[in-house]
C-alpha cells in the first residue's frame, strides 16, 4: 500500500477543497429576448449586449 511522505500542509489541502465552493454558472432573464443568459455575457439569440447590437442576429427555423 501506498504512504504518503510527508503530511499534506493545510495550504495545499486548502488548494484541493476550494472546488468544494464552486457554485452551478448563474443566469438571468434578458429584458428584451426574455431568454436566459449568462450575465455579462452576449445574449446570442438577438446578439445584443447592454442594449448595443454586437452580432447578427440567429435566424429562426
Amino acid at each position: 500500500m501506498a504512504v504518503p511522505r510527508k503530511k499534506t500542509s493545510p495550504m495545499k489541502r486548502g488548494h484541493r477543497r476550494s472546488a468544494d465552493a464552486l457554485k452551478a454558472p448563474a443566469y438571468v432573464e434578458d429584458k428584451e429576448s426574455g431568454d436566459l443568459r449568462r450575465p455579462h455575457h452576449i445574449d446570442l439569440k438577438s446578439g445584443k449586449y447592454r442594449g448595443r447590437q454586437i452580432l447578427e442576429p440567429k435566424n429562426e427555423m
